[in-house]
């Protein structure tokens, strides 16, 4: 199996539903950690309404802290045009414009329905391009919704398949309940890949009922080949009741062994996760975080500050 690339979603998908705001300076350490380890790949906040979400209220700050090469290296949230146009002139390169495929949760999380966000996207995909930005469709709900119950398969394909949907480079599947299970993720994976223009394929998991490393997995064995993260499983929608964390980065990269990990490099993670996590007074979800703490001295991922 060929390692997926992993993006870590810790600043924005992580940070939504705590009730603590980090400081432009810590995310911007954070950034720079991460990067600097070898993760190819960030999202590092939200164009969501800061009185909706707080913890996303600093995100343009952040993007002026950082250099435009960190920034190659990074995406923003977006669900509407004009969040594109207000993230470009603060410099953000990579958008990632969302929306969900159930009407039911698009209109509690961005409120719209999913044909209104559609409908919206050629703008989106216009402003993206007139900075020289990449674009990436991201459907959540792909797999459930917590109002509806099962999506169709064949409406995420569809809306794959919409013309107005086009100019994404890449297509990010969700399942932002953690509710999918192996079988369910690799089939439409496989349907996105076949049957949809040729695309980047993006698998974004959950780890709510303990499917998230098997599903990641899942998803790469059927042609994913950028997987989302977070440290120590932090993460969850507000607007999706039953949702918790996302797949912990560490357990994502324990699984995977890209060519960049190695024992130090989990070492650091598992000591930059636990610093974040017990700021925030979030538990560690990550199973891979909690071997590395283990007394198993023989073994080389096990860290000599986790074991002490």
């Amino acid at each position: 199996m060929t390692a997926a690339l992993l993006r870590d979603v810790t600043l924005r998908d992580g940070l939504q539903l705590t009730g603590k705001a980090l400081p432009v300076e810590r995310k911007v350490d954070i950034v720079r950690r991460l990067l600097a380890l070898g993760v190819p790949a960030l999202e590092i906040g939200s164009m969501a309404r800061p009185d909706l979400v707080p913890p996303m209220a600093n995100t343009m700050e952040l993007v002026a802290a950082l250099s435009p090469e960190e920034l190659q290296r990074c995406w923003v949230w977006v669900a509407t045009p004009r969040h594109v146009q207000k993230a470009a002139a603060a410099g953000v390169r990579n958008f990632q414009y969302c929306f969900s495929v159930s009407d039911a949760h698009n209109k509690a999380n961005i409120g719209r329905t999913t044909e209104d966000s559609v409908a919206a996207m050629p703008a989106a995909v216009e402003h993206a391009a007139a900075v020289g930005g990449s674009i990436q469709l991201c459907l959540a709900t792909s797999f459930t919704c917590p109002f509806d119950g099962p999506v169709d398969p064949e409406r995420v394909v569809a809306i794959a398949n919409d013309p107005r949907t086009a100019g994404a480079g890449d297509i990010v599947l969700a399942d932002t309940l953690g509710q999918a299970y192996p079988g369910q993720v690799a089939a439409l994976v496989t349907a996105v890949r076949t049957r949809t223009p040729q695309r980047r394929i993006v698998f974004h998991g959950h780890d709510t009922w303990g499917m998230g490393v098997a599903n990641t997995l899942a998803a790469i064995q059927a042609g994913a080949t950028m997987v989302d993260g977070a440290l120590g499983g932090l993460g969850g929608c507000p607007f999706a009741p039953g949702a918790s964390g996302n797949t912990a980065t560490e357990d994502i990269l324990f699984a995977t062994r890209p060519d960049w990990f190695a024992p130090a490099t989990l070492a650091a993670l598992v000591e930059l996760s636990e610093d974040l996590l017990t700021e925030l007074g979030e538990a560690n979800r990550s199973r891979t975080a909690e071997g590395a703490r283990s007394k198993a001295d023989a073994f080389e991922w096990v860290s000599a500050r986790a074991a002490g």
